[in-house]
């Protein structure tokens, strides 16, 4: 009997974005879905967005939504903060 681990991937990052620091929270997603990043950041507001990242062409992209324009304007920062993770992980991982 074989027993399969996926490991559980979580990391937080602060961005600036529209003029102020902000925390991002990625999580990524195994079983049928193990392409694709959750991301959760608060607004100006308090409000919490959530959107999904997924690989295309080696590249991470925004699956589309409709989403603030900051979120839009940083598509390729939060691609470099993943690849950047994925390939030094730190003690944020759990498993």
């Amino acid at each position: 009997m074989r027993i399969h681990f996926v490991k559980n991937i979580q990391f937080t990052k602060l961005l600036k974005a529209e003029g102020r620091l902000r925390e991002f929270n990625f999580r990524k997603l195994g079983g049928q879905q193990e392409g694709i990043f959750t991301v959760d950041v608060v607004d100006d507001r308090g409000n919490r967005i959530l959107f999904r990242m997924q690989k295309e062409d080696a590249n991470w992209k925004i699956m589309e939504q409709a989403l603030p324009r900051w979120i839009w304007d940083n598509e390729k920062r939060l691609h470099e903060l993943i690849e950047d993770e994925l390939q030094n992980p730190t003690a944020s991982h759990f498993s």
